[in-house]
């Protein structure tokens, strides 16, 4: 059986290079190179759907790939398609860099400039590893062998539209279906999903920001396994330990996170710091919370400019969910969505804060009663998003496009 090979370059004449190199190899079978670390993700994203017999043996990442840094980039192959051999071809084969490939997920190392033996001798080990591994894979029933948990989002257009409440609800919702979701805080410096869910737990997320492997084991003690079935990752409760976690840590954190469930659920506060724009560039699904008045529509719409600006996220790409609506309220979803640029859920919020008051004020968000109407709305809104068994196929994806996990774009750096 022929070797497939994915080549993953950027530059033009290392593509030309490198695939005339890879088509003289014997019993391989060269596919179409791509080109970026996000279009690396989404066709084996794609292929691994469908199959994971449908994935390349091995891929090939040049060392000028981007915009995610060759090494993070074979990480997330690593973490997400264990079955993908990845070979790193690179100017710098000393040892330092042979190392680190090999504790991001390297199977292997070439040097540059490319030669025909090395580089034939390195994809038939590879290869064969790969199909050992598959093999394995094969005899296994509980491997999940899908494109990796979904990730959404939930910020807010401003402080107090209600996003902290809505992710609970939204993770609660998908938990409570039969999918294993996790709950992650990452609003550092306010968040207080612990007191919503009268949690009192010593670990948080600052705990893995300096951790350049989270493995299951890692995470698994960061974790607080809440009474609902939710994996909890909180903030810390020094809100200034909040900057530890760069945006390396949180893409790694999240990374971590949808290779072990399901769904994750990240509520990321209404500020924006360089780690939640990592986050909410790599969710699946990414939603605003506003209110229907103009003081926070207004906030909604700078947050869409900001983030598109800021190459973050694309304003079409983006979901506004219309919280405490009324049919009496002048501002209506229709107006938001023209206003804003974006889509809005179909489902919105109803104005009835006394059927929260009590719940909040306890810290038993999750004990809301299932009557009512707020409850009810969150918990359609996750079977809107496909967060909920069974509806998956009725998500919309922020307007029907599959993002990659990591759609990541260079963007300014973030001012503190």
């Amino acid at each position: 059986m022929p070797t497939r090979i994915l080549p993953a370059v950027g530059d033009a004449d290392a593509v030309r290079s490198l695939t005339t190199l890879l088509s003289q190899l014997p019993d391989a079978e060269p596919v179409a190179p791509v080109t970026d670390s996000t279009q690396l993700i989404d066709t084996l994203a794609r292929l691994a759907s469908e199959s994971i017999d449908e994935l390349p043996e091995v891929v090939v990442v040049h060392e000028r790939i981007g915009p995610v840094p060759a090494l993070e980039l074979i990480r997330e192959v690593a973490l997400r398609f264990p079955a993908v051999g990845v070979i790193l071809v690179t100017s710098d084969v000393g040892p330092g860099l042979f190392q680190a490939a090999m504790d991001y997920g390297a199977r292997g190392l070439i040097a540059l400039p490319l030669g025909y033996e090395e580089l034939a001798t390195r994809v038939h080990a590879v290869a064969q590893w790969s199909t050992g591994v598959r093999r394995h894979l094969g005899a296994a029933t509980d491997v999940f062998t899908g494109v990796g948990g979904t990730v959404v989002t939930v910020s807010g257009a401003k402080g107090g539209v209600g996003a902290t409440t809505t992710a609970v609800q939204l993770a609660l919702a998908a938990q409570a279906s039969g999918r294993p979701t996790a709950l992650l805080d990452m609003d550092l410096q306010t968040g207080d999903i612990a007191s919503y869910l009268d949690v009192q737990f010593r670990r948080s997320v600052v705990d893995l920001a300096s951790i350049t492997d989270i493995s299951p084991r890692v995470l698994a003690d960061a974790v607080f396994s809440h009474d609902t079935g939710l994996a909890l990752l909180l903030a810390p409760g020094e809100g200034e330990r909040g900057e530890e976690v760069t945006e390396r840590a949180a893409r790694q954190i999240v990374s971590a996170l949808r290779s072990r469930y399901e769904v994750v659920v990240v509520d990321c506060g209404a500020q924006l710091s360089g780690a939640g724009a990592a986050v909410v560039e790599m969710a699946d699904t990414a939603l605003l919370v506003t209110t229907p008045d103009v003081v926070a529509v207004r906030g909604a719409k700078r947050a869409v400019r900001m983030w598109d600006r800021l190459q973050v996220r694309k304003a079409e790409e983006t979901t506004v969910v219309v919280n405490r609506h009324s049919r009496g309220t002048e501002i209506q979803p229709a107006l938001i969505q023209k206003i804003t640029g974006t889509g809005v859920a179909a489902t919105v919020i109803p104005a009835n804060f006394k059927e929260l008051q009590g719940a909040v004020d306890a810290g038993r968000v999750h004990e809301l009663d299932a009557k009512g109407t707020v409850k009810q709305a969150l918990w359609t809104l996750a079977g809107e998003l496909g967060l909920v068994k069974g509806t998956e196929g009725n998500s919309h994806r922020n307007g029907g496009r599959e993002r990659g996990a990591l759609a990541f774009r260079r963007r300014k750096e973030l001012g503190r």
